[in-house]
């Protein structure tokens, strides 16, 4: 059985459309493959409307341990270079490339820190 936020994800639509077209808590991987081989009127309305700036779900990989989660991005979240457990050390996170300035920003998912690394014009001389 498949829970309605994988099914979401495997349709990348949002929950709440989930919910509100009736998707059952948990389906079966039969009855998930009959809505992508012949998806209902607003399954392919919600996919013609797609403007294609912003993913419905992202999928999240820790660059230190690998832990992996599908999240709802974030209108605030910046490109990331990374994203890493909040519990890792600084000290295991890939270091910065020279000419690099690093930023983070907490509440990433359900447990990350993202980390974006922009380039200092001219090298920050």
């Amino acid at each position: 059985m498949i829970s309605r936020r994988d099914v979401a994800i495997a349709l990348d639509i949002p929950m709440e459309m989930a919910q509100r077209h009736g998707l059952p808590k948990f389906m079966s991987e039969e009855q998930l493959g009959a809505l992508l081989d012949s998806p209902p009127a607003w399954l392919e309305q919600s996919r013609a409307n797609r403007t294609g700036k912003r993913p419905v779900w992202v999928h999240l990989v820790c660059a230190v341990c690998g832990y992996e989660e599908a999240a709802r991005p974030k209108k605030w979240w910046p490109d990331f270079t990374y994203v890493v457990c909040d519990h890792h050390r600084p000290d295991e996170v890939p270091p910065a490339q020279p000419g690099f300035v690093r930023s983070e920003f907490d509440g990433v998912g359900t447990r990350f820190v993202g980390i974006a690394d922009v380039e200092v014009p001219d090298g920050g001389r």
